[in-house]
């Protein structure tokens, strides 16, 4: 009897790619560095995050800065506000949030836009009472509108806190003559008015307001009225 013995197969080797490196794994995936860096953040700490954000806060108003020195003044009232949206969620961060809006009334005031300027320093001070800064800007904007009382309280307010300040004795110098002059004119539009309306009711009885004459007491400074024809 004859055994015929049959070969085995042969083995087949299993092919396989070889492995890639983790860093092109890691490029291949298109989430992977947006989930890096938010490990990276989480693995900040909390003292940490507030330091880069008011870093971040510091910058923008930095390149604020540049604009307004090139005389960009819409292009840095972007990035102050923008330094403010970062400031604003932080702590302890008045001094950045003062800064900004003191520099977004100084843009708008180069804009002419006064009572925008006005509102920016009412921030200001509201963070910061004794800024100087914010104090003459919304001085010089109440100037320009002619609100000549409220630019006095603003120049001596300033001379309260800085007694050596020259600009704002210069101003509150300039200021007072101004103030007196408009208080005058006010006087005087007032009288008028009155006037026209005491010889509406006046005149229907065929008189005016001249037939009547104010005559000072000189021992008691009082006025008395006299008739007149």
């Amino acid at each position: 009897m004859v055994v015929i013995e049959l070969e085995p197969e042969p083995e087949v080797e299993e092919t396989t790619c070889p492995s890639m490196p983790p860093e092109y794994v890691a490029a291949a995936d298109p989430t992977t560095a947006e989930e890096d860096e938010e490990a990276f953040e989480d693995a900040l700490t909390d003292e940490q995050l507030r330091e880069k954000a008011r870093s971040q806060a510091n910058d923008a108003k930095a390149e604020g800065n540049k604009h307004f020195g090139a005389g960009e003044y819409e292009g840095a009232l972007s990035q102050y506000k923008i330094a403010l949206q970062i400031a604003s969620e932080l702590e302890s961060a008045e001094d950045i949030c003062s800064a900004c809006h003191s520099n977004r009334a100084v843009c708008f005031l180069k804009l002419g836009k006064y009572d925008e300027t006005i509102k920016e320093c009412n921030r200001a001070l509201e963070l910061n009472p004794s800024y100087v800064k914010a104090l003459l800007r919304r001085g010089e904007a109440h100037e320009k509108l002619e609100h000549y009382d409220e630019a006095i309280a603003d120049m001596k307010k300033i001379i309260e806190l800085d007694p050596s300040n020259t600009e704002a004795k210069k101003s509150l110098f300039r200021l007072e003559p101004l103030a007196a002059e408009k208080r005058e004119k006010m006087k005087e539009e007032m009288l008028a008015k009155l006037k026209d309306l005491g010889n509406s009711v006046l005149g229907r009885f065929g008189m005016s307001v001249d037939n009547f004459k104010a005559v000072k007491d000189p021992n008691t400074g009082s006025y008395s009225l006299s008739f007149e024809k």
